[in-house]
């Protein structure tokens, strides 16, 4: 089922390593936790043992069909966004995908921005959310997030953030009012967290303290970073 709250943990599952790192890639680029499962039996593997608010699903997978991968998911009651992003174009396959459970069916090759439109608007209707824009901060409202834009705001300022800020920032608001390790941070911002310098994630947060304040992100020993509801 999906993830509460704003966390957007997405599985990519897709058989060319090539279009599954890039997605993911584009995926922790916007701001996301993802990664990729290269089979069916990899994608049952990661439903089994994570919990992800959205699937981006290939259908001509090495060990079967993606659609019985859905159509099991639908049968046990998993309610999880899926979009089908597949090279079938033919109509009688995208009325398969719909019927059999898919929110969305996008055909390669696609258009990366549209793709992850499309993600923020399935997440969107799946947590009953009205646009990529949220409020954060201290007071309650005083920041915002535009997750389309790929910016931040205070008012009608326009925030100048590094790229790994609005990175490190897009997980703490989307997981606002609850704890996020650090290791969590460097999973969903960095495709490769062994390759990490070890204050990255700490050069970043003080770099968002000090254009939003301190207040804004707390700290706890052992527990990591929070963005206060």
């Amino acid at each position: 089922m999906a993830e509460s709250g704003m966390a957007a943990n997405i599985l990519v599952i897709e058989d060319d390593p090539a279009l599954g790192a890039g997605l993911v890639a584009a995926l922790r680029g916007a701001g996301y936790t993802a990664r990729a499962a290269d089979s069916l039996a990899a994608a049952r593997d990661a439903l089994q043992a994570e919990t992800w608010a959205a699937l981006v699903l290939d259908l001509g997978l090495p060990d079967g069909d993606g659609l019985e991968l859905l159509r099991l998911l639908r049968r046990q009651g998993g309610a999880v966004p899926v979009m089908i992003l597949t090279a079938t174009d033919r109509r009688e396959t995208r009325l398969a995908g719909l019927d059999g459970g898919a929110d969305d069916y996008v055909t390669k090759p696609y258009d990366l921005d549209e793709v992850l439109a499309r993600l923020r608007a399935l997440l969107r209707r799946s947590l009953g959310l009205a646009s990529d824009i949220l409020p954060f901060g201290v007071p309650a409202g005083a920041y915002e997030l535009d997750l389309g834009g790929q910016v931040a705001r205070a008012g009608a300022r326009t925030l100048m953030l590094t790229q790994r800020e609005f990175r490190v920032l897009s997980v703490l608001v989307r997981r606002a009012g609850r704890w996020v390790s650090k290791p969590d941070i460097e999973y969903a911002v960095y495709e490769d967290a062994v390759e990490i310098e070890s204050n990255t994630i700490e050069a970043a947060v003080y770099g968002l303290r000090r254009k939003l304040g301190a207040q804004t992100i707390l700290t706890a020993r052992g527990l990591g970073y929070m963005i206060p509801r």
